[in-house]
C-alpha cells in the first residue's frame, strides 16, 4: 500500500477498506492498482492510502507477483528469480525494517545474452566464482551480490580441513601423487568400484582410472609413465604413495629400480603426508557429486561423473596455479572451452536411418567427453546403450532423469564436435584396461525398432472403455455415422465359464460425466468407476460407509490431540486403576524394565454406527526376555476355512462377541514397566514424575503369555458348558444337543457365537456374560477385515475395503487397471538384474496379499508365485506384485458367494 498515486502505473477505484495504523486509528483505502518496482518486477493490487507516509510491501504479495525466492540475515534481504535463481532485488536493514533497493543491470552477472553466470557455473562443473573469472578467452562476470547454489552445498559442504603444503616440485612429472578409491558401495555401469587417481605435484594435473580391482594398479601405473615419457619427453623421478601392497609389490618394487623411480610412501596411519592427492580426492568428488545431483541421475553413473569431473579439474583456473589452469601448464597453451557443455542434461544424437520415416535422432543424456575421440559420450535413454557422436544437439536446462521432458523456450545448442589438438589427449583418462567399459557403440547409434501395440491395449473389457469414453465428442456435437468397425475393435464381452468368483455387488461402471476428459487435470481411471454398493441393500450400505470412513490413530502423538481418542485413554486407565492392575515401584537392582505403547480401534454396532473408540495399553513384546519375563507363548487364531464354514451355515446369522481378558486373565510372572507416555487426566496417584519409577504387574494380559493364560481359561469355561473343542481347528468350539446346535470360533479375545437355535444362542450368551464382560456386537457383518452380506440367496464375502485400503497404501488408486493379475509366460524365475536393496515393502505387500487371497482365489497363483521371490527380490518381482493390485482395482469388491441352498 502506498499514498502516493505518482506510484501507479494503472490504478482503479475500490469500495473504501478499512486500513489499521499502528497508532490504533483507521483509514480506508480508496483506489487499487498496479505499482512497477522495477522493470521486472510488478505489484498488483496495490492499494491506495491517502495521507499514509510510508510505503509498505508484503512479502507474501511480492514473491507471488515477482515470482521470486526472498531471503532474509541480519541485515540484508535478497530477491532471487525462481527460474534462473539470479538476484532481482535487494532489501537493506534501517531502522527495524527493510527498504527495497531496486538491483542495477550492471550488478548482475552476464556473459552475453544467451550466456549466464549460472550457465558457466554448471558447465564447469560447479567451480567457485574466482575460477570462472580467469577462464580464458571466454569473459565470465562476477555477481556483485553472493549467491547460494543448492548443489554446491550439497556436493562441497566439508568440515574445515589440515592446511596444505607449501612446497611444490620445480617441474612437470618430477613428483607424482598416487592413491586408490574404493571399492564403492554400487558399480558403475561398466562393472568398476574403484579408481587410480594420479596427480602432477607442480602442474596439479590429474589423471582418473576406473578399475575393476586393485591388482590393475601395476599396469596402469607403468602405462601412465610410459604415457609421460612419449607424449612430454619427461621421465617420473618420484612417485609418492601410501603403503598399499598395489603400490609396493614385488613387480612393482622392480619396475622402480628399472627406470630409477624413486618410490616415497607415507608413514603408517598418517594419510595427511600424502595430502596432496588426498586433497584432489576430495575435489574430484565434490565435482562428481555436484554433477550428479545437478542432473540427478542414478548412483550407478558415478564412474561418469569421477570421469568427466577430473576433465574439467585440469581445465579450471586455480589460484595455487596463478590462475592458470593445469592444462596451461603442460601443453603451454590455453584449453578450448568450445566444446563444454552442462553434464546430464538432454542432447539429441544424429541417427543413422533405414527408413525414410524413421526418427533422424535419439533422446539421450550427455555423459562427458572421451578421451582419443572427437565427439561426445552420451547415454540412449530407449536403449540403454553408451555410445559417441559428434552430431549432437543438446538443450541444457532439460535433465531427463530430474524431471519429464519439457522444453523450454530457450533455443537449443546445434553443435559439431570441434577439432581438438591430438596433443591433448594425453590430459584425458585413457580408456580403461581389462573391458570395464559398457558396450559402446562406435559412431551413431542404430535405429529404433517400429513401435508395436501396447498389450494392455488389446485385453478382454467387460464393460465401456473408459479411454474411449472421456475421449469421444460431446453427444451435442454433429458428427457423421461412424462406419462399421473391423476386427479387434468389437466389443468383447467375458466368456461364461470366468464369472465362477463375479461378484454381484460390485461391476465397473461407464465413466460418470464428470470423468476428466485426456485434456483435463484428475485421474484417467478414477477409483469411483470400479467401486459400487449398488446391489447391497440400504442398511448394509450404511454400514460398509462407516467402516470405510473410520479413521483410527496409529501413535499417541496424534491421538492425544483428539477429545474422541483423550477419552478413551482416559476410560482405559481408569478401569486398569480400578481394577488394581499395577502397583509403583521402585525399579529393583539388576531389573530392566519394558516398555508399552497405546494400540487404537474403532468398533462398531450392527447398524454402522460407532458403538466406541477402543485404546489399549499393550506391553512391547520385543523388550520381553523368554524366561524371565515368560515362559511359553500362544495366541489362539481360527482358520480361514472354519470362519466361512461358521458364516455360511448358521440361521439366523452369527453373532460376533468381544470380552476383554486382561482384567481376568491371571499373570503368574512379575513384569516391570516403564511409564507410560504423558497423558493428561491420568489420576495422580500414578505419579508420572520420573522415568526412574517403574509399575510392578501382578496380572497385565497384555504381555506376550496373556493370550495363551486367555485362552486357557475360555476353554475351561466352554467346557464346563457343554463345548467340546475340535481336533481340526483347535480355535473351534462346538455343541450339541437335541436338536440345538451351537458353535464358537476363538480369534484372541474376539468370538464368532453361531447357532440354529435363538433362545439357546441367548441363553449361552448370558453364560459368558456372567463368566467375562461380553460385549454384544450383534450379527455378523465385518471380522478381521472380512466383510459379509446375508440375503435370501446365501452369504457374500468380500475384502473390499481391505483391499482399498492396499491400494491406497500403494499409490495405485488412480492406476490404469490389468484384465489378468499375471501375464503368461511370466518367467518371473528367470529374471536378472541387480537386487533391490530393501525388500521390506514388497514383504508387507505379499503378506498382505495372501491374506486377501481367503475371499479372492483368483489371485492365489499369483500371490504365491510372487512370494518365492522374498529372498532374491529384483525389478521384475516388484512390477508383478504391482501388476496384481492393478488387477484388484478393477473389480475391489469381488469374493466369494456361498448360495444358501448348497450343501457347502
Amino acid at each position: 500500500m502506498t499514498g502516493n498515486l505518482n506510484f501507479f502505473s494503472s490504478i482503479w477505484d475500490i469500495p473504501p477498506s478499512p486500513v489499521g495504523l499502528p497508532d490504533g486509528l483507521q483509514t480506508n483505502a480508496i483506489k487499487a492498482g498496479s505499482v512497477s518496482l522495477t522493470d521486472g518486477i510488478t505489484l498488483r493490487h496495490v492499494l491506495y492510502v491517502p495521507n499514509l507516509a510510508v510505503n509498505l510491501i508484503s512479502v507474501s504479495c511480492l514473491a507471488t507477483d515477482a515470482n521470486c525466492f526472498v531471503a532474509f540475515s541480519n541485515d540484508i534481504c535478497v530477491l532471487q528469480d525462481r527460474t534462473s535463481k539470479s538476484p532481482i532485488g535487494l532489501g537493506k536493514m534501517h531502522r527495524g525494517v527493510f527498504v527495497f533497493q531496486p538491483l542495477s543491470t550492471a550488478t548482475v552477472a552476464s556473459v552475453s545474452e544467451s550466456e549466464s553466470y549460472e550457465l558457466w557455473h554448471r558447465r564447469m562443473g560447479h567451480p567457485s566464482s574466482q575460477p570462472l573469472i580467469h577462464l580464458p578467452t571466454v569473459s565470465v562476470v562476477s555477481p556483485s551480490l553472493k549467491t547460494i547454489c543448492d548443489v554446491c552445498c550439497r556436493a562441497k559442504h566439508s568440515r574445515t580441513v589440515f592446511p596444505d603444503s607449501t612446497s611444490r616440485a620445480m617441474d612437470i612429472f618430477r613428483l607424482v601423487h598416487c592413491d586408490i578409491w574404493g571399492p564403492y558401495r554400487v558399480s558403475t555401469i561398466s562393472g568398476t568400484k574403484y579408481f587410480l587417481t594420479i596427480v602432477d605435484d607442480y602442474s596439479r594435473a590429474v589423471w582418473v582410472y576406473l578399475m575393476h580391482d586393485k591388482g590393475q594398479t601395476g599396469t596402469l601405473l607403468r602405462n601412465f609413465c610410459n604415457m609421460v615419457h612419449t607424449q612430454f619427453g619427461k621421465l617420473v623421478k618420484i612417485i609418492r604413495s601410501d603403503n598399499d601392497h598395489e603400490f609396493d609389490s614385488q613387480p612393482m618394487t622392480q619396475f622402480y629400480n628399472d627406470h630409477g623411480i624413486l618410490h616415497q610412501t607415507s608413514m603408517v596411519d598418517t594419510p595427511k603426508q600424502n595430502g596432496r592427492v588426498e586433497m584432489k580426492h576430495r575435489h574430484i568428488l565434490e565435482v562428481a557429486r555436484a554433477l550428479r545431483f545437478q542432473a540427478n541421475l542414478p548412483i550407478e553413473f558415478w564412474g561418469e561423473c569421477v570421469l568427466t569431473a577430473a576433465h574439467l579439474i585440469n581445465r579450471t583456473p586455480s589460484a595455487i596455479l596463478k590462475h592458470k589452469t593445469p592444462h596451461e601448464l603442460l601443453f603451454q597453451k590455453v584449453p578450448s572451452y568450445s566444446y563444454l557443455r552442462v553434464f546430464g542434461c538432454l542432447c539429441y544424437a544424429h541417427t543413422k536411418f533405414a527408413d525414410k520415416f524413421a526418427p533422424r535422432s535419439r533422446r539421450c543424456v550427455f555423459l562427458g567427453y572421451p578421451p582419443g575421440k572427437k565427439g561426445w559420450r552420451v547415454y540412449d535413454l530407449e536403449t540403454n546403450q553408451v555410445f559417441f557422436s559428434r552430431d549432437v544437439k543438446f538443450e541444457e536446462t532439460v535433465f531427463p532423469f530430474t524431471t519429464p521432458l519439457s522444453l523450454s523456450p530457450t533455443p537449443a545448442t546445434t553443435t559439431f564436435c570441434p577439432a581438438w589438438d591430438c596433443a591433448e589427449h594425453p590430459m584425458a583418462s585413457p580408456p580403461v584396461i581389462g573391458g570395464d567399459t559398457p558396450p559402446v557403440t562406435g559412431g551413431d547409434p542404430p535405429p529404433s525398432p517400429a513401435a508395436t501395440p501396447s498389450p494392455g491395449l488389446l485385453g478382454i473389457t467387460a464393460g465401456p472403455n473408459p479411454e474411449i469414453s472421456s475421449s469421444a465428442s460431446p453427444p451435442s456435437s454433429p458428427t457423421a455415422p461412424c462406419p462399421t468397425l473391423g476386427r479387434g475393435k468389437r466389443q468383447k464381452k467375458v466368456p461364461y465359464v470366468l464369472k465362477d468368483y463375479v461378484c454381484h455387488t460390485a461391476q465397473v461402471l461407464p465413466p460418470a460425466s464428470s470423468t476428466p476428459t485426456n485434456g483435463s487435470s484428475g485421474p484417467r481411471y478414477p477409483l469411483a468407476n470400479f467401486v459400487s454398493c449398488k446391489s447391497f441393500s440400504a442398511a448394509h450400505t450404511q454400514f460398509w460407509d462407516a467402516v470405510s470412513s473410520g479413521s483410527e490413530q496409529h501413535s499417541y502423538k496424534t491421538a492425544s490431540h483428539d477429545p474422541k481418542w483423550g477419552a478413551a485413554m482416559r476410560a482405559e486407565i481408569d478401569t486398569l486403576e480400578a481394577n488394581g492392575t499395577w502397583t509403583i515401584e521402585d525399579i529393583p537392582p539388576g531389573k530392566k524394565p519394558i516398555g508399552s505403547k497405546w494400540v487404537y480401534k474403532i468398533k462398531f454396532n450392527s447398524d454402522g454406527s460407532i458403538e466406541r473408540y477402543k485404546a489399549r495399553v499393550v506391553v512391547r513384546g520385543d523388550t520381553q526376555v523368554e524366561g524371565l519375563d515368560y515362559t511359553e507363548t500362544f495366541a489362539p487364531v481360527d482358520k480361514n476355512a472354519a470362519v466361512q464354514a461358521v458364516a455360511a451355515r448358521h440361521r439366523p446369522p452369527p453373532s460376533v462377541a468381544v470380552s476383554p481378558p486382561p482384567l481376568f486373565t491371571p499373570y503368574a510372572t512379575e513384569l516391570h514397566l516403564e511409564e507410560l507416555q504423558p497423558f493428561k487426566g491420568i489420576s495422580a496417584g500414578i505419579g508420572w514424575v520420573a522415568w526412574i519409577d517403574v509399575l510392578g504387574f501382578d496380572s497385565f494380559e497384555r504381555a506376550v503369555e496373556s493370550p495363551r493364560n486367555w485362552f486357557a481359561k475360555l476353554s475351561t469355561a466352554l467346557r464346563s458348558y457343554g463345548f467340546l473343542q475340535s481336533h481340526a481347528d483347535h480355535t473351534l468350539f462346538t455343541y450339541q444337543k437335541g436338536d440345538v446346535f451351537l458353535s464358537v470360533l476363538v480369534y484372541v479375545d474376539d468370538l464368532i457365537l453361531a447357532g440354529n437355535n435363538i433362545t439357546a444362542c441367548s441363553s449361552f450368551k448370558k453364560y459368558l456374560n456372567d463368566c467375562f464382560k461380553l460385549k454384544d456386537l450383534g450379527p455378523l457383518k465385518y471380522f478381521l477385515g472380512i466383510e459379509a452380506a446375508r440375503g435370501p440367496r446365501g452369504l457374500f464375502l468380500s475384502q473390499r475395503k481391505y483391499a482399498l485400503d492396499i491400494l491406497s497404501e500403494s499409490g495405485l488408486s488412480a492406476s490404469k487397471p490389468a484384465a489378468f493379475p499375471m501375464e503368461q509366460n511370466h518367467g518371473l524365475a528367470l529374471a536378472s538384474g541387480p537386487l533391490l536393496s530393501d525388500p521390506g515393502p514388497y514383504r508387507r505387500l505379499i503378506g498382505r496379499l495372501v491374506y486377501l487371497t481367503i475371499t479372492r482365489p483368483d489371485i492365489c497363483y499369483a500371490v504365491h508365485v510372487s512370494s518365492q521371490f522374498m529372498q532374491s527380490l529384483r525389478s521384475q518381482h516388484w512390477d508383478a506384485a504391482l501388476r496384481v493390485l492393478r488387477y484388484l482395482k478393477a473389480s475391489p469388491g469381488q469374493g466369494l458367494f456361498l448360495p444358501a441352498d448348497s450343501p457347502l
